[in-house]
């Protein structure tokens, strides 16, 4: 079938208002939760063909989320959907007030290559869940994980719920030119603007999941052990390929030498070599030869080995970096992890105040003064204090962007709100109402509204 067939097959099925029955969302959930396991080796497969990435990295940052998101779903999914009651004013009185959430309709979601699992089927559980049905963009970046994507739910599922669309930039740039209820993409900026402009031509809402160039701040109060620790796991983590990995660091001067030794020494303990079960490859020859690009031979602390035909990046530490290197321009998305010293903790958050709102932020230190300084100076998507990327991991979190790293968040409740409609409903008795707000007007009725202000 044409997409534009199913597109339009999609819309009449949900004015059938079958998927607004809670009981059809959890069949479906269940079903989606299921096929998942059911096929986990092809999606062990496909991945490692894309990255070489282990069945330990899939399962915990890729498959859990989605097996979790179903779990939470298939459990508050009752909660989620019943109607808020709220207080109804005295101006409406005798009334009740109510909060209907209701799903939108037919839902794009456009995924990314990065975390392909993750990033395509953990919004697609949130659509449906919120009673949607929903179209499938995968990214074909990682094209063995499109094409097994596109089997398990084209198989399973019947096209006019759920389906996932195989191809390209042209095939994307048709889908976006037809009208959907809302356009979830997770990408670069670039092409966000892309999405929001062809939605804007819709007057189609948005969800926008971008990047930017996210610091973490390592300050002399920090236990500079752990920080070191849980930085390198981050960063290297899926080979720097994330959207939320500190894009680089913010190190006080008086603790920068002690502090980059033990990055050299979690690197080389943590064993990032080609082949290794926890370290991928870069994803293609495009974003390989982008990244060798970033690496200034001259100012190498560790690292700067790699491999064109592994597509294999060692993890690499630049020093002596300031805000006009080459590296500083563009988010890294990659191996490489610039580092730059500073004296004045305020001065430093002044610095980051003048740039693009990040993804993410990260602040080690135990100076409870620092702490809350970050949390009120600072404009980011979400970030830890002590730890690198963890707050994805509770889904009583939103995770989102602001500025130009994303707009509105998904994630537990927050994502069946990003999916719904909030409806408002006034229920109001058909007695006892006075005569005040019709005509004919007079003073003395006025003097009566003045009195409900």
């Amino acid at each position: 079938m044409e997409i534009q067939e199913i597109v339009s097959k999609q819309k009449d099925f949900f004015k059938t208002q079958q998927t607004k029955n809670i009981k059809y969302r959890k069949m479906y959930l269940e079903k989606l939760r299921d096929v998942i396991l059911q096929n986990e080796n092809l999606l062990y497969e496909a991945i490692y063909k894309d990255f070489g990435k282990s069945k330990f990295d899939t399962f915990t940052t890729e498959i859990s989320f989605i097996l979790n998101d179903i779990n939470y779903y298939l459990k508050n999914l009752k909660s989620l959907s019943k109607p808020k009651k709220v207080r109804t004013n005295l101006v409406n009185q005798i009334g009740k007030s109510r909060i209907h959430s209701e799903p939108l309709g037919n839902i794009l979601v456009i995924g990314a290559w990065n975390y392909p699992y993750q990033l395509s089927f953990s919004p697609i559980v949130a659509a449906l869940a919120a009673g949607n049905c929903c179209i499938l963009k995968p990214s074909e970046i990682a094209e063995n994980t499109m094409k097994a994507m596109v089997k398990i739910i084209n198989e399973n599922f019947p096209p006019e719920y759920l389906y996932a669309y195989e191809g390209g930039i042209d095939e994307t740039t048709e889908l976006l030119k037809l009208k959907f209820d809302k356009i979830f993409f997770t990408g670069s900026t670039k092409v966000g603007k892309i999405v929001y402009e062809a939605a804007a031509k819709n007057l189609t809402p948005v969800t926008l999941e971008l990047g930017g160039k996210s610091p973490a701040i390592i300050t002399k109060e920090a236990n500079l052990e752990v920080a070191a620790k849980r930085i390198v796991w981050g960063k290297f983590l899926n080979a720097g390929q994330t959207c939320v990995a500190p894009d680089y660091l913010l190190v006080e001067e008086s603790v920068k030498e002690q502090f980059l030794e033990m990055l050299r020494k979690y690197i080389q303990e943590f064993k990032y070599e080609p082949n290794s079960e926890h370290y991928t490859k870069i994803i293609n020859q495009k974003n390989f030869e982008r990244l060798i690009k970033l690496i200034n031979k001259d100012k190498i602390y560790f690292g700067g080995n790699f491999d064109r035909e592994k597509l294999f990046i060692e993890p690499t530490i630049l020093t002596n970096i300031n805000w006009e290197d080459d590296v500083m321009q563009e988010e890294i998305f990659g191996p490489i992890l610039p580092v730059i010293s500073f004296n004045n903790f305020n001065i430093v958050l002044n610095e980051i105040l003048e740039l693009e709102k990040p993804l993410a932020a990260y602040l080690f230190t135990n100076n409870s003064e620092e702490k809350e300084n970050f949390k009120q100076k600072l404009s980011f998507g979400g970030g830890c204090i002590n730890d690198i990327m963890m707050h994805l991991g509770n889904e009583n979190l939103p995770f989102g962007g602001v500025g130009s790293s994303g707009i509105g968040n998904y994630h537990g409740k927050f994502g069946f709100e990003t999916f719904s409609h909030q409806k408002a409903i006034l229920d109001r008795a058909t007695w006892g109402e006075p005569n005040i707000k019709y005509p004919p007007y007079s003073e003395k009725k006025l003097s009566w509204i003045k009195r409900f202000l």
